[in-house]
């Protein structure tokens, strides 16, 4: 069986993860829903500010129903690679996946209960000079997940596989 033996630590690290994040977030969203006034967390910096976001990365309009079966196949790629590649997993790749699935879960909730929008509300920004577009926990542990993976799979030598020493594209 797939899911006995030495995978099972990973597979429970997988669900885990993604499990708080999708608790995390799915809170988080409660709560400013319930508390939809402006809060300024750290001064000309972090803000809580309620937002319906209805499009994709940084707002982009897109379709809802393409956003959907997006999410849902990109799910269902990681699920795939993961169980396919599970002994070839670090524990940082095994949680970086884990970050990303539940974020992409977390937004995905979102979109299914509220007609096609995704709750933000962490406003980043410096003063005057720099304003960066709101977010949730859903899209922090999506981006940290990427980090995470791209440092994983360059820890394993991945990189140095496919390009080489030489930092060019091996044919």
């Amino acid at each position: 069986m797939l899911f006995l033996g030495r995978g099972r630590g990973k597979i429970g690290l997988f669900l885990t993860s993604a499990a708080l994040v999708v608790l995390l977030d799915q809170l988080s969203k409660s709560w400013i829903r319930e508390n939809p006034a402006s809060m300024e967390l750290l001064p000309g910096f972090i803000n809580f500010l309620y937002s319906q976001n209805p499009g994709a990365v940084f707002g982009l309009p897109v379709n809802p129903t393409f956003l959907i079966i997006t999410t849902i196949a990109i799910l269902t790629i990681i699920i795939f690679l993961l169980l396919r590649y599970l002994s070839l997993c670090t524990t940082l790749t095994v949680i970086s996946a884990g970050l990303i699935f539940g974020g992409a879960i977390g937004n995905l909730i979102d979109r299914l209960r509220f007609s096609g929008f995704v709750t933000d509300f962490i406003d980043i920004h410096l003063k005057n000079l720099f304003h960066w577009y709101t977010f949730n926990l859903a899209d922090a542990a999506i981006t940290v997940g990427v980090f995470i993976l791209i440092y994983s799979l360059h820890r394993t030598g991945l990189f140095r596989k496919v390009y080489g020493h030489t930092g060019k594209i091996k044919n």
